[in-house]
């Protein structure tokens, strides 16, 4: 005879994404602030290289365009591919590109050095953006609002938190000081690391269980 005085257990499918793992969100959030935080250093540094380097206004609207080609034009090409080929160790691998750009940006005494390290600059963003946004949504559950939010807060903040860096040490140390922030492109990539990790064992198996919930 069935017992019907049971508890009812939801189904696994429930059980993996009604739950919000803040401890991933606040880890991608942190990754967040860092990378805005080095993607703001670029414009932050406009003066030193013009006066440095005695570039034009429109070599500096250049500059700019180029890092905009790379991390904004290039962004939604990289979610593309990554909506089809979800790639968890994009997100560690992306820092290198953000790593590189400040390295050369460091010793940029040429314009083309210049250009050179805006774009991979950018590309470091194009890459972690992407990915970073799925991370949230992944790590989200029934909190997608919140989730987007702290999200967005690290982003912020970064932003907020690069031109008061570049004040307080590249313009005291000069443009070779911003070989100091690659270090951050570093633990960020460490923490990206483990976050990828996540993302492969149980990112990916939400995302699924999530979809055949809606299927359902």
């Amino acid at each position: 005879m069935t017992d019907t005085t049971a508890p009812i257990r939801p189904p696994a499918a429930s059980v993996a994404t009604d739950t919000t793992v803040f401890g991933v969100i606040m880890a991608i959030s942190v990754c967040h602030l860092l990378n805005d935080m080095m993607q703001s250093l670029l414009p932050a540094i406009y003066p030193n290289l013009k006066t440095d380097l005695g570039l034009s206004f429109g070599q500096i609207g250049l500059v700019t365009l180029a890092y905009q080609l790379t991390a904004s034009i290039l962004q939604p090409l990289v979610g593309l591919y990554a909506d089809k080929r979800p790639t968890p160790l994009a997100l560690p691998g992306g820092t290198l590109f953000s790593l590189s750009g400040l390295a050369v940006l460091s010793v940029a005494h040429s314009y083309g050095l210049v250009l050179t390290g805006a774009c991979l600059l950018g590309m470091g963003s194009s890459v972690f953006h992407p990915e970073s946004s799925r991370v949230a949504l992944m790590a989200a559950g029934p909190r997608r609002g919140l989730a987007q939010s702290l999200f967005q807060v690290g982003g912020n903040a970064g932003t907020a938190l690069g031109p008061l860096a570049a004040a307080l040490v590249v313009v005291r140390w000069g443009q070779s000081s911003l070989a100091f922030f690659a270090l951050l492109a570093l633990l960020s990539g460490a923490i990206l690391w483990n976050v990828s990790v996540w993302y492969r064992h149980h990112g990916l198996a939400r995302l699924r269980a999530a979809a055949a919930r809606r299927a359902d």
